[in-house]
Protein backbone atom coordinates (compact mmCIF):
# COMPACT_ATOMS: atom_id res chain seq x y z
CA UNK A 1 0.00 0.00 0.00
CA UNK A 2 1.22 3.49 -0.88
CA UNK A 3 1.68 5.69 2.18
CA UNK A 4 1.17 9.43 1.84
CA UNK A 5 3.67 10.21 4.55
CA UNK A 6 7.38 9.56 4.11
CA UNK A 7 8.79 11.35 7.16
CA UNK A 8 11.64 12.67 4.96
CA UNK A 9 10.42 16.25 5.34
CA UNK A 10 10.05 16.27 9.10
CA UNK A 11 13.14 18.43 9.55
CA UNK A 12 12.07 21.12 7.06
CA UNK A 13 13.66 19.89 3.85
CA UNK A 14 12.21 18.30 0.73
CA UNK A 15 13.44 16.99 -2.61
CA UNK A 16 13.10 18.57 -6.01
CA UNK A 17 12.57 16.39 -9.06
CA UNK A 18 16.13 15.28 -9.71
CA UNK A 19 16.83 14.51 -6.06
CA UNK A 20 18.30 17.79 -4.83
CA UNK A 21 17.30 18.45 -1.20
CA UNK A 22 16.23 22.02 -0.40
CA UNK A 23 14.62 23.84 2.50
CA UNK A 24 10.84 23.90 2.43
CA UNK A 25 11.04 27.69 2.26
CA UNK A 26 13.19 27.59 -0.91
CA UNK A 27 11.76 29.83 -3.63
CA UNK A 28 11.13 26.80 -5.89
CA UNK A 29 8.97 25.23 -3.20
CA UNK A 30 7.18 28.55 -2.70
CA UNK A 31 6.55 28.81 -6.45
CA UNK A 32 5.04 25.40 -7.02
CA UNK A 33 3.23 25.52 -3.68
CA UNK A 34 1.53 28.71 -4.82
CA UNK A 35 0.65 27.10 -8.16
CA UNK A 36 -0.85 24.19 -6.19
CA UNK A 37 -2.85 26.67 -4.09
CA UNK A 38 -4.13 28.26 -7.29
CA UNK A 39 -5.07 24.85 -8.64
CA UNK A 40 -7.08 24.14 -5.50
CA UNK A 41 -8.95 27.43 -5.79
CA UNK A 42 -9.81 26.61 -9.40
CA UNK A 43 -11.31 23.33 -8.22
CA UNK A 44 -13.46 25.33 -5.82
CA UNK A 45 -14.49 27.78 -8.56
CA UNK A 46 -15.51 24.84 -10.72
CA UNK A 47 -17.54 23.25 -7.92
CA UNK A 48 -19.28 26.47 -6.90
CA UNK A 49 -20.00 27.66 -10.42
CA UNK A 50 -22.03 24.63 -11.44
CA UNK A 51 -21.45 25.20 -15.17
CA UNK A 52 -20.25 22.17 -17.16
CA UNK A 53 -18.49 24.17 -19.89
CA UNK A 54 -16.62 26.31 -17.36
CA UNK A 55 -15.73 23.21 -15.33
CA UNK A 56 -14.31 21.56 -18.45
CA UNK A 57 -12.23 24.65 -19.27
CA UNK A 58 -10.97 24.86 -15.70
CA UNK A 59 -9.93 21.19 -15.78
CA UNK A 60 -7.79 22.03 -18.80
CA UNK A 61 -6.22 24.92 -16.88
CA UNK A 62 -5.69 22.68 -13.85
CA UNK A 63 -3.85 20.20 -16.04
CA UNK A 64 -1.56 22.98 -17.30
CA UNK A 65 -0.95 24.05 -13.70
CA UNK A 66 0.23 20.53 -12.85
CA UNK A 67 2.59 20.84 -15.82
CA UNK A 68 3.88 24.18 -14.50
CA UNK A 69 4.23 22.71 -11.03
CA UNK A 70 6.38 19.89 -12.37
CA UNK A 71 8.59 22.40 -14.25
CA UNK A 72 9.02 24.50 -11.12
CA UNK A 73 9.67 21.43 -8.93
CA UNK A 74 12.52 20.23 -11.15
CA UNK A 75 16.13 21.01 -10.37
CA UNK A 76 17.29 22.61 -13.65
CA UNK A 77 20.85 21.53 -12.93
CA UNK A 78 20.04 17.83 -12.89
CA UNK A 79 19.51 15.42 -15.74
CA UNK A 80 16.03 14.09 -14.95
CA UNK A 81 15.39 10.53 -16.05
CA UNK A 82 11.59 10.71 -16.03
CA UNK A 83 9.41 12.17 -18.76
CA UNK A 84 7.75 15.43 -17.72
CA UNK A 85 4.90 17.24 -19.48
CA UNK A 86 5.63 20.56 -21.10
CA UNK A 87 3.91 23.85 -21.80
CA UNK A 88 3.33 25.14 -25.35
CA UNK A 89 2.58 28.49 -26.98
CA UNK A 90 -0.76 26.93 -27.96
CA UNK A 91 -1.71 26.84 -24.25
CA UNK A 92 -1.48 30.64 -24.13
CA UNK A 93 -3.42 30.98 -27.38
CA UNK A 94 -6.10 28.73 -25.87
CA UNK A 95 -6.49 31.15 -22.94
CA UNK A 96 -6.58 34.18 -25.24
CA UNK A 97 -9.30 32.63 -27.39
CA UNK A 98 -11.47 31.99 -24.35
CA UNK A 99 -10.88 35.51 -23.04
CA UNK A 100 -11.98 36.93 -26.40
CA UNK A 101 -15.06 34.70 -26.53
CA UNK A 102 -16.20 35.67 -23.02
CA UNK A 103 -15.52 39.36 -23.67
CA UNK A 104 -17.89 39.29 -26.64
CA UNK A 105 -20.89 38.98 -24.30
CA UNK A 106 -19.65 41.13 -21.41
CA UNK A 107 -20.49 44.80 -21.04
CA UNK A 108 -17.64 47.21 -21.66
CA UNK A 109 -15.77 48.09 -18.49
CA UNK A 110 -15.97 51.79 -17.72
CA UNK A 111 -14.28 51.63 -14.31
CA UNK A 112 -12.51 49.26 -12.00
CA UNK A 113 -14.90 46.75 -10.47
CA UNK A 114 -14.91 45.43 -6.93
CA UNK A 115 -14.47 41.66 -6.63
CA UNK A 116 -17.70 39.96 -5.66
CA UNK A 117 -21.21 39.53 -6.90
CA UNK A 118 -21.62 35.83 -6.16
CA UNK A 119 -19.62 33.04 -4.54
CA UNK A 120 -18.18 31.63 -7.79
CA UNK A 121 -17.08 35.05 -9.09
CA UNK A 122 -15.55 35.89 -5.72
CA UNK A 123 -13.65 32.60 -5.61
CA UNK A 124 -12.44 33.26 -9.15
CA UNK A 125 -11.12 36.66 -8.07
CA UNK A 126 -9.25 34.99 -5.19
CA UNK A 127 -7.78 32.53 -7.69
CA UNK A 128 -6.74 35.47 -9.89
CA UNK A 129 -4.89 37.05 -6.96
CA UNK A 130 -3.12 33.76 -6.16
CA UNK A 131 -2.19 33.49 -9.84
CA UNK A 132 -0.64 36.96 -9.75
CA UNK A 133 1.34 35.93 -6.64
CA UNK A 134 2.61 32.83 -8.44
CA UNK A 135 3.66 35.03 -11.34
CA UNK A 136 5.49 37.45 -9.00
CA UNK A 137 7.32 34.56 -7.34
CA UNK A 138 8.41 33.18 -10.73
CA UNK A 139 9.63 36.62 -11.82
CA UNK A 140 11.53 36.85 -8.54
CA UNK A 141 13.08 33.47 -9.25
CA UNK A 142 14.30 34.70 -12.63
CA UNK A 143 15.71 37.83 -11.04
CA UNK A 144 17.61 35.64 -8.53
CA UNK A 145 19.14 33.61 -11.34
CA UNK A 146 16.85 30.59 -10.98
CA UNK A 147 15.90 28.91 -14.24
CA UNK A 148 12.22 29.56 -14.98
CA UNK A 149 11.03 29.18 -18.57
CA UNK A 150 9.61 32.43 -19.91
CA UNK A 151 6.60 30.50 -21.16
CA UNK A 152 5.64 29.72 -17.55
CA UNK A 153 5.60 33.42 -16.64
CA UNK A 154 3.70 34.32 -19.80
CA UNK A 155 1.14 31.59 -19.11
CA UNK A 156 0.59 32.76 -15.53
CA UNK A 157 0.22 36.35 -16.72
CA UNK A 158 -2.38 35.39 -19.31
CA UNK A 159 -4.11 33.05 -16.86
CA UNK A 160 -4.66 35.91 -14.43
CA UNK A 161 -6.29 37.88 -17.27
CA UNK A 162 -8.42 34.84 -18.07
CA UNK A 163 -9.50 34.51 -14.44
CA UNK A 164 -10.48 38.18 -14.26
CA UNK A 165 -12.65 37.85 -17.36
CA UNK A 166 -13.99 34.50 -16.13
CA UNK A 167 -15.05 36.09 -12.84
CA UNK A 168 -16.96 38.74 -14.79
CA UNK A 169 -18.40 36.09 -17.14
CA UNK A 170 -19.64 33.93 -14.26
CA UNK A 171 -21.29 37.01 -12.76
CA UNK A 172 -22.89 37.73 -16.14
CA UNK A 173 -24.26 34.17 -16.39
CA UNK A 174 -25.66 34.41 -12.87
CA UNK A 175 -27.11 37.90 -13.43
CA UNK A 176 -24.98 39.32 -10.64
CA UNK A 177 -24.41 43.05 -10.86
CA UNK A 178 -20.87 44.34 -11.21
CA UNK A 179 -20.02 46.83 -8.50
CA UNK A 180 -17.97 49.70 -9.91
CA UNK A 181 -15.25 51.14 -7.73
CA UNK A 182 -16.01 54.73 -6.83
CA UNK A 183 -12.90 56.48 -5.59
CA UNK A 184 -13.54 58.58 -2.52
CA UNK A 185 -12.39 62.10 -3.26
Amino acid sequence: MFKIYTKTGDKGATSLIGGTRVSKNHIRIESYGTVDELNSYLGMVSDICGNAAIAEALREVQDRLFTIGSVLATDPGKDVKISLPDLHDADIIWLEQRIDTMNEVLPEMRSFILPGGNAASSACHVARCVCRRAERICVGMQEQGEDVPQLVITYLNRLSDYLFVLARYIGHLKNAPEIPWRARL
